[in-house]
């Protein structure tokens, strides 16, 4: 049902103890076991970059969650990049260090399995963001509170 970039997860494990929040984790770790919840594999390769070893440790032991992308879903990055403006998207800081762009893989993802996108970032008039590429291509985006509403979720 859904595909997480890495924001929201950063989000959830930053600001959401799994001691103060033992039903939300209870609920979200069902969603991953039953497969409701999936992530690609640039979004790990984010995550192992991440200064938090909580999130990180996690991930570990989820790699599952974080397939390597399809050839399908290769293709659909390409559309993605046929759009000159969304080449934007492309952040030449991250292309010269060697940084990863989880970005079009995560959308690619939710296109071809005709899944939800999860993201904290926001719509922008004329930009090149996740929410700009889904709306483009017509591929649902919501953010971390709008999936916990969806889930019926309250703490």
């Amino acid at each position: 049902m859904y595909v997480f970039d890495n924001s929201p997860f950063s989000v959830l494990f930053k600001n959401y103890y799994r001691k103060r929040f033992p039903t939300l984790w209870k609920n979200f770790d069902q969603l991953v076991a039953s497969g409701d919840i999936v992530s690609t594999k640039e979004v790990l390769r984010e995550i192992e970059d991440s200064s938090d070893a909580t999130l990180r440790d996690w991930a570990k032991k989820n790699k599952d969650l974080f397939p390597i992308p399809s050839a399908e879903e290769g293709i659909f990055v390409g559309k993605i990049y046929k759009v000159s403006h969304f080449q934007q998207n492309l952040e030449q800081r991250k292309l010269l260090k060697g940084g990863h762009n989880a970005d079009p893989f995560v959308i690619a993802k939710a296109a071809v399995e005709k899944k939800c996108v999860v993201s904290m970032e926001k719509l922008k008039p004329n930009g090149a963001k996740i929410p700009n590429i889904c709306a483009h291509f017509s591929i649902r985006c919501i953010d971390l509170e709008k999936f916990m509403e969806e889930q019926g979720w309250t703490f």
